[in-house]
């Protein structure tokens, strides 16, 4: 069922469908009796709720210390077993008692455990004798090195085998995280085969290409979520979030001196946003409009050089910005129904799903 919010009314004054000294009364009469819908919300309940999540999540992953050293491999590898049990139990204890947003949370507190638990298992097995961060687990937030890829793979199998169990949105998020990691690992363990024969001046550069394309990879493995998708459950957002980070963030690094590229650089995240506005997929027009401004700003610093006239402008420019997101906000879903009108009938009816969640 689609959620109905103030500015659909104000939508349907400004068309003339009611009067606007109707909005007051129907909005106050819709909020008394309309039960509110299923799913995360911002409200102190669901705040206190990935609150909570987020500070156990962090625990056994950011913020893990040298003091867990203490326990060696083994008991390392068996206190992740225990913290996994508890998650998995409290997780299928939510899920019976109809709390999907802490269940959720649940299974992805299992999810971040698996890398903890296959680190200090390899270090019982000595495999991590002679790498560098080979006692230090918190490494594995910090530093990119291709050996942690172990860890990442072990991750993606299991967060994709709790994630068919639980079905909750949130557990993509680490999912997600580790497909960025892994972009960034594998690009390492490439680099390092072609060490050498001038190719560590290239590394970077290749580095920053093989982002562009993993990303890719990633959006269009969210794309593909989402058709299969037929639930009003998003198990998309945080694919397309580091997917477009890992995209969007490579070609950004790339750079470059010409015109030519620039304007490219300037098509892409112009697309960017076009995609976002058929898709209704917000994360796409941010990342998109920021490209536009950097391009749009750069371009301004090249015109004005060493003029008093730059700082005017580029003031003026983030004045447009302002009030482009004002404009959008008010047509977006007039923008999109209208780019939506030649779709092909699956991303029609995609579309049409966005829409509803919204």
């Amino acid at each position: 069922m689609r959620r109905i919010e103030r500015r659909h009314l104000e939508d349907a004054a400004r068309q003339g469908l009611i009067d606007t000294t109707q909005i007051d009364g129907l909005w106050g009469f819709l909020a008394a009796t309309t039960p509110p819908a299923p799913g995360p919300r911002f409200d102190l309940t669901h705040v206190l709720y990935y609150l909570g999540g987020m500070l156990a999540i962090g625990a056994m992953s950011l913020f893990m210390n040298l003091g867990w050293e203490a326990f060696g491999g083994l008991g390392i590898f068996f206190i992740a077993l225990f913290y996994f049990g508890i998650a998995w139990k409290l997780a299928g204890r939510f899920e019976r008692q109809g709390l999907p947003v802490p269940m959720g949370i649940m299974a992805t507190l299992a999810i971040v455990l698996v890398p903890l638990a296959a680190w200090g298992l390899q270090h019982v097995l000595g495999m991590w004798v002679d790498a560098p961060h080979a006692d230090q687990y918190r490494d594995y937030h910090r530093y990119i090195d291709w050996r942690w890829i172990t860890l990442e793979l072990a991750t993606l199998a299991a967060g994709c085998l709790m994630l068919w169990r639980w079905r909750a949105p949130f557990m993509t998020m680490p999912i997600a995280v580790t497909l960025w990691y892994l972009s960034m690992d594998l690009a390492m363990l490439l680099v390092s085969f072609k060490a050498g024969s001038g190719w560590d001046s290239a590394a970077w550069t290749f580095r920053k290409w093989f982002s562009v394309c993993f990303g890719a990879i990633t959006l269009l493995v969210a794309f593909w979520v989402d058709l299969r998708n037929r639930s009003r459950l998003d198990f998309s957002f945080w694919l397309y979030l580091f997917g477009l980070m890992t995209f969007w963030g490579g070609l950004s690094l790339l750079g470059s001196g010409s015109v030519a590229g620039k304007l490219v650089y300037l098509a892409i995240n112009l697309a960017l946003v076009f995609v976002g506005a058929v898709l209704l997929r917000r994360s796409f027009t941010v990342f998109g409009a920021l490209g536009v401004a950097f391009v749009i700003g750069d371009f301004s610093r090249h015109l004005f050089r060493d003029s008093w006239l730059f700082p005017i402008t580029l003031t003026l420019i983030g004045l447009a910005v302002i009030y482009g997101g004002i404009w959008w906000n008010r047509h977006e879903r007039q923008i999109s129904a209208r780019l939506r009108a030649g779709l092909p009938p699956s991303l029609g009816a995609l579309a049409a799903r966005r829409d509803q969640a919204l």
